[in-house]
C-alpha cells in the first residue's frame, strides 16, 4: 500500500551501503503510458508480459503517499494510470478523478478474490460500476529485532511508547497507518465512527510513541536498513519489512499476535479520467500484472497477498497459509480495515499527525 522498493532494489541498496558505493541503472521507459505508483512497483518483475510485448516497462512516477497523489492529481498532474489503497478509492472517485473500468478487457477480473471483491466500496460502487482492480493486499503490523526485543515485550503494541525503547522506534510517515496504531493501541477497530474523545486518546498514544521515535520512514528502503543495521529495534510496517530483512540475513521478524491486532489494506490501480496515454497500453498493463508468476514474486519477496485468487492457487497452499493469506474473511477480522473515513476525519488526522511529528 506505501512506498516500497522491490526485494531486488532493497538487496542491492543494502549491498552498496555495505561496500560504500553504488551504481546507476538505466532502464528504458514506454512514454504512451504513465503509471503514479508507489516507488517499488517499476521493478519489471511485476509486469513481465508488458516488458515482453512492447520491449520495456512503463514510464514511472512517484508518490510518498495517497494524499500527496491526490493533491497533485487535482492540481492539474497527468497520468494514465494510479495505485491508490481502500481507504482512498472512494475520495478519488468521489473527487471525479477517475474514468470506469472496462472490465471486459481484463482478463482476469473474473478471477479476482470474491471476498476482497464483495469489500463494499472498493472494486465497485452501489450500482456495480469498476472503478478500481484490486491487487496487493497486507498488513501494516509490529515489526521488531528479535534478537534484541524481549518476547513478552511484542505481546502488546504498547511496546512502541515503552520507555526503554527510546531512540529505538520507527513509524511511517504515513498519516493512515499512523492513526491505524493509534487507533488499535485504544481498542478501536473501525475508524470510520471515530469519536472526537477516540481521536483523542488515539493522538495521545501517537505522542507517547513520538518521544521513542528515532525516525519516520518514508521508503521501505528506509525501514529495511534501519531495521537490518540495528539502527532501531521496533516499527509499525508492512509485511515487506520483514520479507525483506531476512532476505538480507538480519534477524528481523513481525507478528500477528498483539493484543490490539493489526491493520490490513488493499490496494490496487485505478484508470485516471483524462489518462493522456494509451488506452490499450493501460489495458495490456492490468493484465500482465494479473498472473501466477507475478503473484509468486509478490508473496515471496514482498510478503503480499496477490488479488487474483487464479493465481494465487497455483503457489503451495501451505505457504499461502503460512504467510496468513489462505483466507481473507480471517484475514480481516479482529484487525482495523483501513477503510475510507469521513473527510473531515482524515482532514483531522492529516494536521494533527504533523503536529505530532513536530513534537507538538
Amino acid at each position: 500500500m506505501k512506498a516500497r522498493k522491490s526485494g531486488i532494489a532493497i538487496r542491492l541498496a543494502i549491498a552498496a551501503a555495505l561496500l560504500g558505493s553504488a551504481a546507476a541503472v538505466a532502464t528504458a521507459e514506454d512514454k504512451d503510458l504513465v503509471i503514479f505508483d508507489w516507488s517499488g512497483y517499476e521493478a519489471p518483475e511485476f509486469h513481465p508480459g508488458y516488458v515482453a510485448k512492447y520491449g520495456q516497462s512503463p514510464t514511472f512516477t512517484f508518490f510518498g503517499d495517497e494524499d500527496e497523489a491526490f493533491e497533485k492529481i487535482r492540481a492539474g498532474f497527468k497520468t494514465d494510470l494510479a495505485h491508490p489503497c481502500s481507504q482512498s478509492v472512494v475520495k478519488w472517485r468521489e473527487a471525479g478523478l477517475l474514468q470506469p473500468l472496462d472490465t471486459s478487457k481484463i482478463t482476469g477480473w473474473n478471477d479476482l478474490n470474491p471476498g476482497i471483491m464483495a469489500m463494499k466500496n472498493l472494486a465497485t460502487d452501489a450500482s456495480g460500476v469498476a472503478w478500481f482492480m484490486p491487487w496487493d493486499w497486507g498488513n501494516t503490523l509490529l515489526t521488531y529485532n528479535s534478537e534484541k526485543v524481549r518476547a513478552e515485550d511484542i505481546k502488546s503494541l504498547k511496546i512502541l511508547a515503552d520507555p526503554k525503547y527510546k531512540d529505538r522506534v520507527s513509524l511511517p510517515d504515513n498519516v493512515d497507518d499512523a492513526y491505524a496504531l493509534g487507533s488499535l493501541a485504544i481498542g478501536l477497530k473501525d475508524w470510520t465512527g471515530m469519536t472526537d474523545e477516540q481521536f483523542k486518546q488515539a493522538s495521545d498514544f501517537l505522542r507517547e510513541v513520538h518521544k521513542n521515535v528515532r525516525l519516520y520512514w518514508t521508503d521501505n528502503t528506509d525501514i529495511v536498513q534501519a531495521l537490518s543495521g540495528g539502527e532501531v529495534d521496533v516499527a509499525w510496517a508492512w509485511n515487506d519489512a520483514a520479507v525483506q530483512s531476512a532476505l538480507a540475513g538480519a534477524p528481523i521478524k513481525n507478528t500477528r499476535d498483539t493484543a490490539e491486532g493489526q491493520s490490513t489494506w488493499v490496494c490496487g490501480y485505478v484508470l485516471l479520467k483524462d489518462a493522456p496515454g494509451s488506452t490499450e497500453k493501460a489495458y495490456d498493463f492490468l493484465n500482465s500484472i494479473n498472473t501466477p508468476e507475478v503473484a509468486s514474486f509478490l508473496l515471496s519477496d514482498w510478503g503480499y497477498g496477490h488479488a487474483d485468487a487464479k493465481s494465487m492457487s497455483t503457489i503451495d497452499p501451505e505457504v499461502v497459509k503460512a504467510q496468513g493469506y489462505g483466507d481473507v474473511e480471517k484475514f480481516v477480522d479482529k484487525t482495523l480495515f483501513q477503510s475510507p473515513v469521513p473527510a473531515e476525519l482524515k482532514q483531522k488526522m492529516i494536521e494533527e499527525f504533523e503536529k505530532i511529528k513536530a513534537g507538538y
